[in-house]
């Protein structure tokens, strides 16, 4: 049973994305475009706050806009790590992993949201 944001797959996913995320980040290239590190970060973070936040709103109208609210911040991300792979900064092979992990998540956000109505 599902008592907390917390106990949820899809949550718990995106804190794991946040991960992978702030490391990838990290690395020399990104630190010299703040910019960019900085929108992916909010970006990847965005994505369990707001299955947390709708969550806890207790309504399932808000839970559902929420969920569409993370879909579009792991839409985002995608795009943003895209054009990092495109001018440098992430290697293919880290751009496969990270959109893996997107694209997963994002099969279980919109199965969350149908599930919502």
């Amino acid at each position: 049973m599902i008592k907390s944001f917390r106990d949820l797959q899809v949550w718990q996913k995106g804190i794991n994305i946040v991960m992978e995320i702030y490391s990838v980040t990290s690395d020399e290239s990104f630190c010299r475009d703040v910019g960019l590190r900085n929108q992916i970060r909010r970006s990847a973070v965005s994505i369990p706050s707001n299955i947390a936040e709708g969550f806890e709103r207790k309504s399932k109208a808000e839970f559902r806009r929420f969920i569409a609210i993370a879909l579009g911040s792991a839409a985002e991300l995608q795009t943003q790590i895209e054009i990092s792979q495109g001018i440098g900064y992430i290697s293919l092979e880290q751009l496969d992993a990270l959109d893996g992990s997107l694209n997963e998540v994002a099969k279980m956000l919109q199965s969350l949201r149908k599930k919502t109505i």
